[in-house]
């Protein structure tokens, strides 16, 4: 029992660390804004879809509500039946002023699907400067301008931008949104400040076309499944310039059932395991609450450490989802954190074991470097 106390105490003070960390990270970030722009470069918009999910037409929309001179935006589907066609068409009607091209791909040849969507749009667009963004993305008139002012950097060829998660109406979304407004953008946050940004997260990438030629064009990620992350560490190791944009997008992640939302959940924590293996394992700083509770019930004289562990996993949550994301979920749904934290920890310690997931109805198994390949029919849904 001593042995155990001593690593939660340790624990816990690590992640006490973790947190001002955390808060120096936000600092750090908030510091740097670009200036207003001084041209405004034409950019084309790469949108993969799949499915009608919730509130596509609204995400879409904003895309062509930009406040900019010049854009374009382009679809892709797998399948002309896809449900998202007849949305796209209907934005299409709505919007003629706003170019736009919806291609049918067909059926992607290796595993990243995804990917293959980008390509294909990509031999399409007709600008240098591309944004590919998800299609549960939803943004504010001036995103465009934003992403104009930050590229007038020669050394920037490649940006990512945070997200603010949106949850649908059930519980289990509304702690995923949580947990990625509090704990995943102060990981990246803190990863920026320490060793600078040298990967990207989607769901929304910015480059030009010279950065993803610099790295052998997007195929050169067809076979991993956290493609965003590799986008970014392939354009950092070439030398091109990567920036988390001061941008934030709305990530909305929908209301999915808890099986649905676990298995989505795990299936993130073994490609991060993969992908940042020293990394994953250093999320054990991030585990404050559990840590902290543990110590408390191992060794309860040992209290103060144990509340200053939840006190400062507090200050850092409200310095990112506040500071950062001006996020009102956080602010109403708060009392709710130290479940998700709980919750977050069982997927971490899961994340560990296994190397199979399910995505999109289909089984797949992750190789021991990020890649995957299909290995059969799974849960539907994922």
């Amino acid at each position: 029992m001593s042995l155990l106390a001593w690593a939660l105490a340790g624990i816990a003070a690590g992640s006490i660390a973790y947190a001002l960390l955390v808060v120096a990270a936000v600092r750090s970030y908030r510091a740097v804004r670009p200036r207003r722009p001084e041209v405004l470069p034409p950019i084309s918009i790469l949108k993969p879809l799949a499915g009608a999910e919730d509130e596509l037409e609204r995400n879409l929309r904003s895309f062509f509500e930009q406040e900019y001179p010049a854009f374009e935006i382009l679809f892709a589907v797998r399948s002309a039946n896809d449900p998202a066609v007849p949305v796209a068409e209907r934005l299409q009607r709505q919007y003629p002023h706003v170019p736009t091209s919806l291609l049918v791909t067909g059926e992607p040849p290796y595993p990243n699907a995804k990917v293959f969507s980008l390509a294909r749009m990509l031999e399409r667009a007709r600008y240098d400067l591309v944004v590919m963004s998800d299609s549960d993305i939803r943004v504010t008139p001036g995103m465009l301008r934003v992403i104009a002012a930050e590229f007038q950097d020669a050394r920037v060829g490649l940006a990512t931008c945070p997200y603010r998660a949106v949850p649908g109406k059930s519980l289990w979304s509304v702690l995923e949104a949580l947990g990625l407004n509090t704990e995943f953008l102060a990981g990246v946050l803190a990863a920026r400040l320490v060793e600078g940004m040298r990967f990207a997260v989607g769901p929304t990438i910015v480059a030009r076309r010279s950065a993803l030629e610099r790295i052998g064009g997007l195929e050169r990620v067809k076979d991993y499944l956290a493609e965003d992350f590799m986008l970014g560490k392939l354009a950092a190791e070439a030398g091109v310039g990567v920036r988390l944009s001061s941008f934030v997008v709305e990530h909305h992640i929908g209301g999915t059932r808890f099986l649905e939302n676990l298995r989505h959940r795990l299936r993130w924590a073994r490609s991060t395991r993969r992908s940042r293996p020293a990394g994953y394992v250093g999320q054990v700083f991030t585990q404050a609450t559990a840590a902290a509770l543990a110590l408390w019930a191992a060794r309860p004289e040992w209290w103060p450490l144990a509340a200053s562990a939840l006190l400062f996993r507090g200050i850092a949550a409200w310095a990112v989802a506040g500071g950062v994301l001006r996020d009102p979920l956080t602010k109403r749904w708060w009392w709710l954190i130290p479940v998700q934290d709980l919750l977050s920890c069982l997927i971490w310690i899961a994340g560990f074991f296994g190397d199979r997931i399910s995505w999109r109805g289909r089984q797949y198994r992750l190789c021991s470097d990020g890649r995957f390949e299909l290995v059969g029919r799974g849960p539907a849904g994922v």
